[in-house]
């Protein structure tokens, strides 16, 4: 049902503003298929370790929780890094602050081994329950430790469960970042990400006509949208929680394989171009090996950095006319945090 409903929605819009492939291109009742000019695929590894326990899953009494943690900090990251070695990938890793601070040694050699580093909060904090002044603090923080640690600023983010705040677009674009990688208007196309979009909720207390009321568009930004989707994220189904009631863990990988290879196999054959962005963790992950020689398998398609995504796609697309724009990258770093205004 979900790949039947991206195409429906694949034949109406698309954000690029690309060639669609429609019904023009059926002929007999069968497909005529044509090799895409371009397929940029990119893993974001998310480092939660033990900061997810603390701010998302519901570990932060348990040591048993916290032990996991430490698996994915210390094996969970050189597992991976040994893949991304083996296919000689260069991937783009979303460390939190906590991360960085709890496992220098292994946040060092994700560094050294030249790939991309970007921002996750701190203690995979939950934007939405914290304060204007608790996301400054978050974000300031954990800026600063990462452009310490890199010897340059970090230019994009992954929002902690992908739950941005009505804030956090503006403190993104304060503190220079160029491309987020946590909202979902589409799933295979970069896009600029609009502030401000409003919409009323339910309330049976009162008349339907006062909710009854279509979503405001917000204004649009310079923020790159990397689009994330939970159903190309490993850790929904391979990740066991037990203060969840509907957690799951034990998943068969094998299924998760089928379905983020009919994914792909989808976008290659319905898109002239399009992005692959696979989110995974090191609690979970570390044996995408069939994955990658599938999608290895077919003509147009490079391992990239998500940076490389943001540069590529801002190349093609200017900015929207008044857009709000990304202040420039390090310029906050002359500020004191309390100079960051909200300006809402």
């Amino acid at each position: 049902m979900a790949l039947a409903c991206a195409f429906v929605f694949d034949l109406i819009q698309d954000f690029r503003g690309g060639e669609k492939r429609g019904p023009e291109n059926w002929r007999n009742g069968a497909y005529s298929p044509r090799l895409p000019l371009g397929v940029l695929c990119t893993y974001g590894v998310d480092i939660d370790a033990v900061a997810g326990w603390l701010g998302s899953y519901g570990g932060e009494d348990s040591t048993s929780d916290i032990s996991r943690g430490m698996f994915a900090g210390t094996i969970g990251v050189r597992r991976l890094l040994k893949l991304f070695e083996k296919y000689d990938m260069k991937a783009t890793w979303f460390i939190p602050g906590h991360s960085l601070e709890t496992f220098p040694e292994e946040c060092a050699m994700v560094r050294d081994a030249g790939h991309e580093i970007g921002l996750h909060g701190y203690s995979h904090e939950n934007p939405v329950d914290m304060s204007w002044e608790q996301q400054r603090d978050v974000l300031d923080k954990s800026y600063r430790l990462l452009t310490d640690f890199c010897g340059k600023p970090p230019r994009g983010n992954v929002v902690p469960w992908w739950e941005c705040s009505e804030e956090g677009i503006e403190l993104m674009l304060k503190y220079g970042i160029e491309y987020d990688h946590s909202m979902s208007h589409h799933d295979c196309q970069p896009y600029y990400l609009r502030k401000g979009d409003k919409w009323t909720k339910i309330d049976y207390s009162k008349k339907a006509e006062e909710w009854m009321k279509p979503l405001e568009k917000g204004q649009e930004s310079g923020l790159v949208e990397i689009p994330g989707s939970w159903y190309i994220d490993d850790l929904p189904p391979m990740m066991f929680i037990k203060n969840s009631a509907n957690s799951h863990g034990w998943v068969n990988p094998r299924d998760i394989e089928d379905i983020w290879r009919d994914h792909f196999d989808y976008f290659y054959r319905e898109y002239d171009e399009f992005i692959f962005p696979i989110t995974i963790h090191p609690d979970v992950s570390g044996r995408p090996h069939r994955l990658i020689e599938h999608i290895n398998q077919h003509e147009g398609v490079e391992w990239v950095t998500m940076e490389y995504i943001c540069d590529d796609f801002k190349n093609r697309n200017p900015y929207p006319a008044g857009a709000l724009l990304p202040s420039p990258p390090g310029e906050v770093l002359t500020k004191s945090k309390e100079d960051v205004k909200s300006g809402i």
